[in-house]
């Protein structure tokens, strides 16, 4: 703990030493609706001129927050909800559709990963983000199977071309108190006119968080993040890019888990992610045809996880002393996308893309005979939670965007056609026993049966979706989505076998048709220059919709077997209000209330539908000095009436927070901005519904003051 103080200090001091030539790379406030510009719908525009419901976070809203994962910078959004298995393995929640129908994209390239874990958003550096665009409603059209609620698209910062050649950096450390945990980002940053080059690193650690009620067991981690960036101009209408980037993590506790018994002890020992991917864009090919650009990438994911069930000896019989999954996740595709642009009021995009996801796993149970309270015999049971198998999907896209009535209609129309192909080789459920004390090795035990045969599958499918913004006035606008969506079973839903030693036993089912549905959303915006409003209902209908269900009605373990028995319909709104009541001070509100139900089993309310909830908060900034931000998130309760049966009741709660903000100060050839502020100022005690639902976190963190010194040189 001593040693976690120190780095800590240390690398606010590193942050005061001179630097070198004063780069960029200083936190500065974006006047969203006009200036931020939303790259996720394939052309790039602004938002107010872009016909869909989303959010924007922005690296400066990630330095104002404590912000362990991206999924902390998302979670005060209206519309959005954070989950997980503790502080580092947190998944987000969109308008009551969680990570297996979303699309997650890193840079534009999709996270595959497991269903039943979540970290997909972990696995990503923080302190490395340029923003995050999140698409509130269907978009297949665009990204093919998976985007029924949305797309969680992860934009990491770039370099960038320049008439001058130029060098600059940024040094930025940060330390939690709640948690005794620290963070080191280093990025540096190079180029010119016709070449650039970013590499950047972050190391970061974290012992067990501190609660209202103590100590929330094996919830440390450390992590450590390597990336690297660079573009080149073959020719002044040329552009070719790669990226590489790296995150492994070691010691990650899983304090929940709903695959884990509950009384076990999981652990990721080895988590990590790598990403390699590459561009070449053509610009301006002739007056009509503006771009041509071709994309591939390649990303692996690794899982290692170490469990301890915890359980008793026995006098007689097995005891599960260890398990080990280890599961490995490889994607890799491409694409090919060109723009057009038929005069001034007229795009078009269009373009094929094709992917693919091979997963192999391993699980090893170590199990000691007993008898007589005596170990007999120590044994080692390989098992296969997936048999091998692989998804490809391709697909062929259009959208088109069409301006009327001297621009006050914009109107985008898309569609896309897919084909996904799935195979699989054998799965049992047990591969062989190893007898460590005899030393014999069998690779047919008694019991051994074929859970899945091997197999192939195809499908093909279709979505579509129409958008519109209509001007009723310059600072007020209309915005209307419809989509048709679907979703194919993960390889995870097909085949799983998760036999934890605990109380549950989880089955896929290679039956399970896709999911379709149907959705739209009607919303307002108004921005005027002192006040904004931006207010959104919505309603997604969902058929074939794959919820899991007990294979067994009696018995002491529970087997879950997947099934397509349920229609689904959610429908709510989300509001998000702004007010400057003078220069610099602002008073804000916004909110999310969203209804989930089963509509073939008697309206029964889906499961993991978060609460209404919402925030209000006040702001001020003095350009001279800085600023400070006190805000109020509020929660409802989750119980017998608004849950699905198999939730866990939860009661309303609210936490304040406090953050401030220096400006930056100049000194000699480098710029210091200093963060910093106070989490759960009150030290409320209270459970976070996704996050109680997953089984263990039964106390959220507890009063945490933080510090974030960057250093731009």
């Amino acid at each position: 703990m001593k040693s976690d103080r120190i780095a800590a200090v240390a690398a606010l001091l590193a942050l005061l030493s001179p630097g070198i030539s004063f780069g960029q790379d200083l936190a500065t406030p974006v006047d969203t609706l006009k200036e931020a510009v939303v790259t996720s719908l394939k052309i790039e525009r602004l938002i107010e001129e872009t016909p869909a419901n989303l959010n924007i976070v922005t690296s400066l809203d990630v330095k104002q927050h404590s912000s362990f994962t991206v999924a902390d910078v998302l979670k005060f959004e209206p519309g959005l909800a954070i989950g997980g298995d503790g502080v580092w393995a947190t998944n987000i929640n969109v308008r009551g559709l969680s990570e297996n129908r979303l699309v997650t994209l890193v840079d534009g390239n999709r996270i595959e990963t497991a269903t039943d874990l979540t970290a997909s958003l972990s696995m990503i550096d923080v302190n490395d983000i340029e923003r995050v665009e999140v698409i509130k409603g269907a978009q297949s059209s665009l990204y093919g199977s998976g985007a029924m609620g949305g797309i969680v698209n992860i934009i990491t910062k770039d370099g960038y071309f320049a008439d001058d050649t130029y060098f600059h950096g940024n040094l930025t450390g940060s330390f939690s108190s709640v948690n005794k945990g620290h963070s080191e980002y280093l990025s540096v940053n190079a180029g010119g006119s016709r070449w650039y080059l970013k590499l950047n690193g972050t190391y970061g650690h974290a012992n067990d968080i501190m609660t209202p009620k103590g100590l929330l067991p094996n919830s440390g981690f450390t992590t450590t993040n390597l990336g690297a960036r660079a573009g080149f101009k073959p020719a002044k209408n040329q552009i070719l890019k790669f990226e590489f980037q790296r995150n492994w993590s070691t010691d990650v506790g899983i304090p929940g888990g709903a695959a884990f018994a509950a009384s076990a002890t999981a652990t990721y020992k080895n988590i990590g992610r790598t990403l390699f991917n590459g561009s070449y864009e053509i610009l301006d090919l002739n007056e009509t045809w503006k771009s041509l650009k071709f994309t591939g990438f390649s990303q692996n994911i690794i899982r290692d996880v170490e469990m301890i069930p915890n359980t008793p000896k026995p006098q007689a019989g097995a005891w599960p002393e260890k398990v080990t999954p280890l599961g490995k996740h490889h994607t890799y595709g491409g694409n090919i996308q060109g723009t057009w642009e038929f005069g001034d009021d007229n795009t078009l995009v269009a373009g094929v893309d094709a992917w693919r996801r091979d997963i192999s796993s391993d699980r090893n149970k170590y199990i000691k005979q007993f008898a007589a309270g005596e170990v007999k015999a120590e044994m080692i049971r390989n098992e296969k939670p997936f048999p091998a198998a692989s998804y490809t999907s391709a697909g062929f896209f259009a959208q088109d965007e069409s301006r009327f009535l001297d621009d006050r209609l914009i109107v985008r129309l898309g569609a896309r056609l897919d084909g996904n192909f799935v195979k699989n080789e054998e799965g049992h459920n047990v591969e062989y026993i190893d007898n460590v004390t005899t030393g014999a090795h069998n690779d047919n035990p008694p019991g051994k049966i074929v859970t899945f045969e091997a197999g192939k599958k195809r499908e093909f499918s279709w979505s579509g979706n129409l958008g519109a913004i209509y001007r009723l006035a310059p600072v007020a606008d209309l915005v209307f989505n419809a989509a048709r969506s679907y979703r194919s079973p993960s390889l995870e839903e097909y085949f799983k076998f998760i036999d934890l030693s605990g109380n549950k036993v989880r089955i896929g089912n290679v039956d399970l048709k896709p999911e379709d549905g149907l959705s739209a959303d009607l919303g307002i915006r108004l921005h005027g220059e002192r006040f904004s409003l931006e207010v959104s209902g919505f309603v997604n209908k969902i058929n074939n919709m794959i919820v899991e269900r007990k294979a067994n009605t009696t018995g002491v373990n529970d087997t879950l077997i997947l099934d397509n028995a349920s229609k689904a319909l959610l429908y709510g709104g989300d509001f998000n209000a702004s007010f400057t009541i003078v220069r610099g001070l602002k008073v804000y509100a916004l909110g999310a209330y969203t209804v989930g139900l089963e509509t073939s089993k008697d309206n029964a309310w889906l499961p993991l539908i978060p609460p209404m909830n919402g925030t209000v908060g006040v702001a001020y900034n003095y350009p001279k000095v800085g600023g400070i931000n006190l805000s109020a998130f509020f929660a409802g309760a989750k119980k017998e009436g608004n849950m699905a049966a198999s939730d866990t009741a939860t009661d309303s709660y609210y936490r304040l927070d406090l953050s401030l903000s220096t400006r930056p100060f100049h000194f000699g050839p480098c710029a210091l901005q200093l963060f910093g502020g106070i989490d759960n100022l009150t030290n409320a005690e209270y459970r976070n519904f996704l996050s109680t639902n997953r089984n263990a976190i039964s106390c959220e963190p507890g009063r945490n003051f933080y510090i974030r010194a960057s250093l731009s040189f």
